[in-house]
């Protein structure tokens, strides 16, 4: 098997939930968010290292989290950048040592309650010779194109067939071959604007398939404050079933 690594992103400060501190470290459970993310990828024994991405002046916090959570998988904790792509960069300097071969996957710090399973998923596909893999559930929910009215209104200009539209989720996985290439294309273009690994690969490799493997509904991305409580009720579920994710 390759060398599995898991960077962990969290260089993110979560305005969105109102608070003063980043919405990795607020408490979920009793445990800050982000200690659930590192203790999922801990857990799974496809996995050999782990190196985290935190927002710069919260280094210490996250360092003392690791510390006294016993994570022993934890090879660093670093700065995060100030955008998606620069968290991921910083990953792919992270394993600048390892070969081609080896994987990389990048997982959501914010998504504490991605199942073990999931992960193992993502490292099978790879394995079994995928270059890219993401993780995706089925889409309940129309989803709409819209286009510009005058006055500034939204209007529908096209309603994708639903069977073919999936909600992405972390971790996304990659042979460092394969993203190293999709980044080096990246970096050179200077209308770079780049959310989501998968999106790069599929972007500047084209011809390079990202294979979908199934997610669960369990693993939200805590975004609003309300999302903590529903990840708090789905915890509890987990825990009275006896299952995980």
């Amino acid at each position: 098997m390759p060398h599995v690594t898991a960077a962990i992103l969290a260089g993110g400060v979560g305005a969105r939930m109102g608070g003063p501190l980043p919405k990795q470290l607020l408490p979920l459970d009793g445990r800050p968010i982000i200690e659930h993310s590192i203790a999922a990828f801990e857990a799974a024994p496809e996995v050999d290292e782990i190196v985290v991405f935190m927002v710069p002046e919260h280094l210490p916090e996250v360092e003392r989290i690791v510390k006294d959570s016993g994570a022993g998988k934890v090879a660093a904790v670093l700065p995060g950048g100030a955008t998606r792509t620069g968290s991921s960069t910083a990953a792919l300097r992270a394993v600048a040592a390892r070969g081609d071969g080896d994987l990389l996957l990048i997982h959501d710090a914010v998504r504490p309650l991605v199942a073990r399973p999931t992960i193992g998923a993502v490292v099978e596909a790879l394995a079994a010779g995928a270059g890219a893999v993401g993780v995706a559930v089925p889409s309940s929910d129309t989803v709409v194109r819209v286009a510009a009215a005058p006055g500034g209104a939204e209007v529908i200009a096209e309603v994708p067939p639903r069977s073919e539209l999936r909600r992405m989720q972390t971790p996304q996985g990659f042979r460092l071959g394969v993203l190293r290439r999709a980044y080096g294309l990246a970096l050179a273009d200077p209308e770079l604007v780049a959310t989501d690994d998968c999106g790069v690969v599929l972007r500047y490799l084209p011809g390079e398939p990202v294979r979908i493997v199934a997610g669960t509904e369990s693993n939200i991305k805590i975004t609003h404050p309300g999302d903590v409580e529903v990840a708090e009720a789905l915890l509890r579920r987990d825990a009275g079933t006896g299952r995980d994710g």
